[in-house]
């Protein structure tokens, strides 16, 4: 598995207004891991601005992600969950209640990050396991799984 899920950050019952602070959210944990610098938080937001949701990659499921760049000083993967669902303008998959910010530190392990993470999301059950996680152990086996 090459998801860095031994150092993912793990935020249960985050208030978020809307998608931006969501977004936000999964970001500024990815700072406080010392995994990036402050303006990839930015670029989340804006490549959604620009692109629109199509970080929302499953029913309730976003996983906001920007270009490898030199502000990425490790892959990694900060897990929020929101107390209350968001909508990011998805047609199919909105409201976002899970919430993972990616990072990689190259197009390549981005790649592979997010086609593993896309079928660790596909499995029966995790979305739910999830959402419903307390510890951060139980959102990493539920990746795991």
């Amino acid at each position: 598995m090459t998801l860095p899920l031994d150092r993912a950050t793990f935020a249960p019952g985050v208030h978020a207004a809307d998608w931006r602070a969501a977004v936000r959210a999964a970001g500024v944990d990815l700072v406080t891991a010392g995994a990036v610098g402050r303006a990839y938080v930015d670029e989340l937001v804006q490549q959604i601005e620009q692109a629109g949701p199509y970080c929302v990659v499953a029913p309730g499921v976003a996983v906001p992600h920007a270009k490898a760049s030199a502000v990425v000083r490790r892959d990694a993967l900060s897990i929020v969950i929101l107390d209350e669902p968001v909508a990011f303008g998805h047609p199919h998959h909105d409201p976002v209640r899970v919430v993972i910010g990616l990072a990689a530190t190259s197009a390549k392990r981005h790649l592979l990050m997010l086609a593993e993470l896309a079928n660790a999301l596909d499995a029966p059950g995790v979305t739910d396991a999830l959402t419903s996680a307390d510890t951060r152990d139980e959102a990493i086996a539920a990746l795991r799984s």
